[in-house]
């Protein structure tokens, strides 16, 4: 199936996107040859440039994408040569990862379900994301009474320990903290940047703080999942990861739709076979809300190879946005918080990137489902400080509204995470290794080999 991206959709994206990709005739674009008349050979020139553009607009089936494929480099940007340069440049101590390098703090066993080897010994769970083709439209979404439902209390109590909260004296410690700082900090209000709306700030983040709470899943839905593992939500979140980028996407869309699928997966029980149609359900809904020109919904259906028609998605996103009530508009993603927190260091590039790179990757852990969008902002900025040798102060702790303290247990996770074996392998390390993301996941990968058991070693 040839399909040919949509000229106007693209160049939509391409302004829409913090880290847009430069159009293709730019980047193929060289000094006019000249014969010996001096007359310039336009045609020939403007035959092959646009058959090299046209044949890299070809889309193919998101089951062929090569996860060594990466997008070109932004040639034109504004920032300065030296900022562009990659994290992964900067001098490391250690170079080489040591064979008795021990984790960072107790990873829980993550043990998984007979039912789910089982399955993959049959032929694989998603590989190509092909689906049973045995499961109709008719049983897609079960909605007796049994599968409708949340977790009992018995099941809230056997849930882990929630990272996220500090003890008694310490959580009064950081509230102290928190309020010494808003009572001697002054704000610098930029009042000629009107995209920041100095005026209405503080308004619209304590809105934002209200609404964050009211959109927020359930942290061990996996409990009551009769089919599916952390594991397998893994795997779809990073397919999706793939089809947002294929797509140019814009980074809310990723966040949103991922809030949808732990939400919906939160009151429902949905079998194996239709876990694939929630991901790309959630994001055809994410894709609506955001985008200003969407991907149709045939599109999606081309993403999937065909595993799920056009009215599969259609019920589906019925079926989704009833059973959470048409509630998205209340979800906002950690980028809007990391555009408020950025201010404290004037929106340095590299601590930027590097923070985006450290929030996507907790959408592949289940363990940060607990954890606030603004929470997960702050950990990714703090890690990001960390990383790069700054410190977490008072600007910091202001714009973000969370103390070093309150950030150490989710920074420990995050390196945990960059420490496993296999990790080079997903999708997102991949993304981020490209020279357009200034290698940040290389970089923060040899930063967590070489130096966050020494960082962290008080919290083991």
């Amino acid at each position: 199936m040839n399909r040919t991206a949509n000229p106007r959709r693209a160049a939509t994206r391409r302004v829409n996107d913090e880290n847009a990709i430069p159009r293709a005739t730019n980047a193929v674009r060289a000094a006019k040859p000249t014969t010996r008349s001096g007359i310039t050979q336009k045609e020939g020139n403007v035959k092959e440039v646009n058959s090299k553009v046209d044949s890299k607009r070809t889309r193919n089936a998101l089951g062929a994408i090569s996860h060594n494929e990466a997008p070109a480099p932004v040639q034109n940007g504004k920032v300065s040569q030296a900022q562009r340069q990659p994290l992964a440049n900067r001098p490391q101590v250690h170079n080489a990862y040591t064979s008795n390098t021990r984790p960072i703090a107790p990873v829980p066993a993550r043990t998984r379900s007979d039912r789910a080897v089982a399955v993959e010994d049959r032929g694989g769970f998603m590989t190509g994301m092909d689906v049973d083709q045995r499961a109709m439209i008719d049983e897609a979404f079960e909605t007796d009474d049994d599968t409708v439902r949340g977790m009992s209390d018995e099941e809230y109590e056997m849930e882990e320990e929630d990272w996220t909260l500090l003890s008694a004296e310490e959580a009064m410690h950081a509230d102290n903290e928190i309020d010494r700082v808003r009572l001697h900090f002054e704000d610098e209000i930029d009042e000629f940047d009107t995209t920041m709306v100095a005026e209405y700030a503080d308004e619209i983040f304590k809105h934002m703080e209200i609404m964050e709470g009211t959109v927020m899943p359930n942290p061990n839905y996996m409990a009551f999942q009769t089919e599916t593992d952390w594991t397998m939500r893994t795997t779809l979140i990073d397919w999706l990861l793939q089809v947002h980028m294929r797509y140019h996407m814009l980074p809310e869309t990723l966040w949103i739709a991922v809030n949808i699928i732990d939400r919906f997966l939160s009151v429902r029980v949905v079998s194996l076979s239709k876990l694939q149609l929630v991901g790309v359900t959630a994001m055809f809904i994410a894709a609506k809300y955001e985008e200003i020109l969407a991907p149709s919904v045939d599109e999606f259906v081309f993403m999937t190879e065909n595993g799920y028609t056009k009215d599969d998605i259609l019920k589906g996103e019925r079926i989704v946005l009833q059973t959470l009530d048409f509630n998205v508009s209340q979800y906002c993603s950690p980028y809007s918080w990391v555009r408020r927190i950025s201010k404290a260091d004037d929106y340095d590039i590299q601590t930027r990137t590097l923070s985006k790179f450290l929030m996507e990757v907790t959408l592949l852990d289940h363990r940060f489902l607990r954890c606030k969008p603004s929470m997960i902002a702050a950990i990714g900025m703090y890690l990001s400080r960390k990383m790069l040798g700054g410190t977490w102060d008072d600007a910091f702790v202001f714009y973000s509204n969370f103390t070093e303290r309150q950030l150490i247990p989710g920074a420990v996770l995050l390196c945990e995470r960059l420490v496993e074996d296999g990790f080079d392998k997903v999708y997102v390390y991949k993304k981020y290794a490209n020279k357009k993301f200034l290698r940040a996941s290389t970089f923060a990968v040899d930063w967590a080999h070489t130096h966050a058991e020494t960082t962290w070693a008080s919290q083991e």
